[in-house]
């Protein structure tokens, strides 16, 4: 089974009538695909009544891959002060926060995503390990965006490490920018699942980071025909040797995610079953 969505569902204009409201945007996200990245759960651990209003928003059978916290992948070292006294309890308060989505079943996954100074190194090893015990059963995706994973001498061990750890590996697209980005490595680690995460290429604005807009630089760029041909080549590939593949579109600063995300689910010759109602309007 192949699955297609965005990341995030507020903006993505191009799938939205003019008149949508902000509330009414992800009953509408899920008319189009039956996945999404939850984004907001990397910035504050959400309360469970939002995760209970989108479990009642969405379809039955749709997916939510939800980004862990930042203070469980270290992004906030330098920034303001972590809310929860000890790990144990941010952790707890996360799983706490995700229940209802594995309630419904809709829990696809929680990626941690580490960032760019997360090297391949002991310590971080064993705080990964220590992730996965700290997430007690919960299907977890680990996504690099550290060279070093990957460099000739570690990526066989890396991909063991998550084979025997029960970690999906979350396979990156991005430009080749350098030890801050990851090459693209379509492996399998465990066979219920794979996920895809297609960043851009924008090679020029990957490190950019002249001021407070650097996000909009990073994600600005569209697949060609050419690109998503060969991706759609990879998805098939991988679908024949598990379950699931999810494949998010994360190039999202200039809109192109969505039409990128369409096109790809052309190519494949995919029809969705389980969507929302596309709402009607005058024409």
């Amino acid at each position: 089974m192949i699955q297609i969505g965005l990341t995030g569902w507020g903006d993505h204009d191009s799938i939205y009538a003019a008149d949508t409201r902000t509330h009414e945007k992800l009953q509408e996200y899920s008319s189009h695909f039956p996945v999404v990245e939850l984004d907001s759960s990397f910035y504050a651990v959400q309360p469970i009544r939002n995760m209970e209003k989108w479990v009642k928003e969405t379809p039955e059978n749709f997916q939510f891959i939800v980004k862990a916290y930042q203070g469980m992948t270290g992004h906030d070292r330098e920034e303001k002060e972590n809310p929860f006294e000890t790990k144990e309890e941010m952790f707890q308060a996360f799983r706490e926060s995700v229940e209802p989505l594995q309630k419904a079943g809709k829990l696809g996954a929680v990626l941690f995503q580490f960032p760019p100074w997360f090297d391949c190194r002991q310590e971080h090893v064993q705080y990964i390990r220590y992730c996965k015990q700290q997430m007690k059963g919960i299907p977890v995706a680990l996504e690099f965006r550290q060279q070093t994973w990957y460099e000739e001498r570690f990526q066989q061990q890396t991909l063991d490490f998550m084979k025997q750890e029960g970690w999906i590996h979350t396979i990156a697209d991005e430009p080749q920018a350098g030890v801050k980005s990851v090459p693209f490595v379509p492996v399998l680690t465990v066979k219920e699942k794979a996920i895809i995460r297609l960043h851009g290429r924008n090679v020029h604005g990957w490190n950019y980071s002249g001021n407070a807009n650097w996000r909009k630089v990073r994600y600005l760029y569209e697949y060609s025909e050419k690109e998503l041909t060969a991706i759609a080549k990879e998805v098939k590939r991988l679908e024949k040797q598990c379950k699931e593949v999810i494949v998010l579109f994360n190039n999202n600063s200039g809109g192109h995610a969505a039409g990128n995300a369409k096109q790809l689910q052309q190519m494949l010759g995919i029809e969705f079953d389980g969507l929302a109602s596309q709402q009607l309007g005058l024409f």
